[in-house]
């Protein structure tokens, strides 16, 4: 995988970031602390919220407490608001969110996993964008940290990552733009029939998921096929999806024969490989930004940030 970016008058400083914990608890307080610290190091203010270590039951603090983090985050003075870790829980917060305050924060919201139910309700209810990407315990926290994760990162934050390229040796043909969107397979999922999700025509829609085993994956498209979501895309995007286990009655069925009946099933090209999911090497994403996707001899070209003259 590379990544090309150039200083041009989009750039932005890398700045501050505040750390809240919107979904589940943070098992290991330390994991928080070495987050933080690598934060720094690369050049962004680390302020982490008052209550990102609180827990209730498997949850980062009551609803009440996740929701006052929130609302905190939009208040303070750094830019850049990042999730210290997924899980489960913002699902039953979407409805008390104030979704236009979150918008006119101007805030930049980044996290994965639970936090698509966050980005995709902004996008859905505002039309605003906020990125899919690294989450701190995650990416940050661990006895050791990806450097092309966090190079990604701080280039997106910069306004420096213009295309990321990254090889896809089965993808279909394409070359289309879109709006970019989507996230954890699950949580998009979830959000069907719910006023959370975007409604996006020739959209470019990119997937991961973790734990699930590839007859539930295959599930998860059908609905989105049957709930006429995937024919109406321009590309389908598929990122990292890890640590399954397969059983003897599966009998040869995985992966692979998914992709082929979704191939044969949603005339819409489909790309794997892209670098993003429960992964540790994952790209930052920007969720509701039109994209351009194209696809050339085994590789696959995501343009992020195209100029306009």
């Amino acid at each position: 995988m590379s990544h090309s970016g150039h200083h041009h008058h989009h750039h932005r400083a890398a700045s501050g970031i505040y750390l809240i914990s919107p979904s589940g608890a943070v098992a290991d307080p330390s994991s928080l602390e070495r987050a933080a610290g690598r934060l720094a190091s690369l050049g962004f203010k680390t302020v982490i919220d008052r209550a990102a270590l609180a827990v209730h039951e498997r949850f980062a603090g009551t609803d009440k407490q996740r929701l006052a983090a929130i609302a905190r985050s939009l208040k303070q003075k750094q830019p850049i608001v990042m999730a210290t870790r997924g899980g489960y829980g913002l699902s039953r917060l979407l409805p008390a969110i104030d979704w236009q305050a979150v918008a006119d924060s101007g805030k930049v919201f980044i996290g994965q996993s639970d936090f698509t139910a966050f980005s995709l309700a902004l996008l859905a209810r505002t039309g605003a964008c906020s990125y899919a990407g690294p989450t701190a315990v995650f990416d940050f926290g661990g006895k050791s940290m990806d450097d092309l994760t966090a190079d990604l990162f701080a280039e997106a934050m910069r306004g420096e990552l213009e295309i990321l390229s990254f090889e896809s040796p089965d993808a279909d043909a394409v070359d289309a733009r879109g709006i970019l969107w989507g996230g954890n397979l699950a949580m998009v999922v979830s959000l069907l029939g719910t006023p959370y999700m975007p409604r996006i025509r020739g959209g470019v829609l990119f997937l991961e998921d973790v734990g699930e085993h590839p007859f539930r994956v295959e599930r998860m498209l059908a609905q989105l096929w049957q709930a006429g979501v995937l024919g109406r895309q321009k590309a389908i995007v598929l990122g990292g999806f890890s640590d399954y286990r397969l059983a003897p009655h599966d009998n040869g069925y995985d992966m692979p024969s998914v992709l082929r009946w979704l191939r044969a099933t949603v005339k819409v090209p489909v790309l794997t490989g892209l670098p993003y999911g429960h992964v540790k090497v994952k790209a930052t994403l920007p969720v509701g930004r039109k994209v351009g996707i194209a696809t050339e001899d085994g590789m696959a070209y995501l343009v992020l940030d195209e100029h306009e003259h």
